[in-house]
C-alpha cells in the first residue's frame, strides 16, 4: 500500500489529493481566474492530512504534476514538493501534467488530445490512444485550421484543457469533439504515481526542475 501526496499546480487550479494505491482519499482544489498557489497550498496539503487524520510522516512519497503549464505554477508547486521530500526523507515521483490531464475523461475508440494554453494562438499539447498510451509527445504548437488534420480524418479526436477555447474557434471538423471545462488536477495523478512508486522510478530532489517546454519569457506590466 502506498500513500502519496499529489500536487497539481501547473494552471489556475491549486489541487492536493491524498492516495491509497490509485485510489483518491481526499482532495481539494480550488480554480479561480488568478494564480493564489503561493497562498493556498500549503493550506491545502495541510487540510488533505488532517481531513485523512494522517502526518507528513506516513506518506510513502509525494507526486508533482511537472509540466507543461504556467511557469509560476509549476516553480511554486515543484519547490513545495521537493521542501517536503527534503524534509520528511521522501521520495519525489513527477508525473506528466498533459498525461494526468487526459485520464479525466473516457472514451473507447479515437484518440486524446490534452491541451494547456499558451501565449497567442499556441498550446502545448500531446496524443494518447483510448488506453492513454502515447501516440505523440507533448509539442507546443501554433494551432490553425489545419491543427492535426491527419488524426481527425478517420476518427473521432476529444480535445480537452484550457487549450480547448482557442482551438475550437478555428479546427471545424465534423470529428473534432470538444470537452470544455477541464483542467489539469490532482485527482487522476494517482493511476500514473502508483505505477512509478511500485517501480521506484524516483526523481533526483536535488537536480529535479519542471518541464517548461519553452523558456520563461517575462512580459512588462502595462501599469
Amino acid at each position: 500500500m502506498a500513500l502519496i501526496l499529489n500536487i497539481e499546480t501547473s494552471t489556475t487550479n491549486c489541487s492536493v489529493s491524498l492516495s491509497k494505491d490509485e485510489e483518491i482519499l481526499v482532495l481539494k482544489e480550488d480554480n479561480n481566474s488568478g494564480y493564489s498557489h503561493a497562498e493556498k497550498l500549503h493550506v491545502f496539503i495541510n487540510d488533505v492530512l488532517e481531513t485523512a487524520k494522517m502526518s507528513k510522516h506516513e506518506l510513502d512519497a509525494i507526486a508533482i504534476s511537472k509540466g507543461p503549464g504556467s511557469y509560476t505554477g509549476l516553480r511554486i508547486g515543484v519547490s513545495a514538493a521537493k521542501g517536503l521530500c527534503y524534509a520528511l526523507n521522501k521520495p519525489l515521483i513527477s508525473v506528466s501534467t498533459l498525461e494526468a490531464l487526459a485520464h479525466q475523461i473516457t472514451i473507447t475508440e479515437g484518440i486524446i488530445i490534452p491541451m494547456l494554453d499558451a501565449r497567442r494562438m499556441e498550446v502545448y499539447s500531446a496524443i494518447l490512444d483510448a488506453n492513454y498510451e502515447l501516440v505523440r509527445d507533448v509539442n507546443a504548437e501554433l494551432i490553425d485550421e489545419d491543427s492535426f488534420a491527419s488524426e481527425l480524418q478517420h476518427q473521432n479526436v476529444y480535445f480537452l484543457g484550457n487549450g480547448v477555447e482557442k482551438t475550437k474557434q478555428v479546427i471545424k471538423h465534423q470529428n473534432a469533439k470538444f470537452v470544455d471545462n477541464k483542467l489539469p488536477s490532482a485527482s487522476t495523478m494517482a493511476i500514473m504515481a502508483n505505477k512509478k512508486f511500485k517501480i521506484s522510478d524516483f526523481e533526483d530532489v536535488a537536480y529535479f526542475e519542471p518541464y517548461y517546454l519553452k523558456d520563461f519569457v517575462a512580459v512588462k506590466s502595462k501599469r
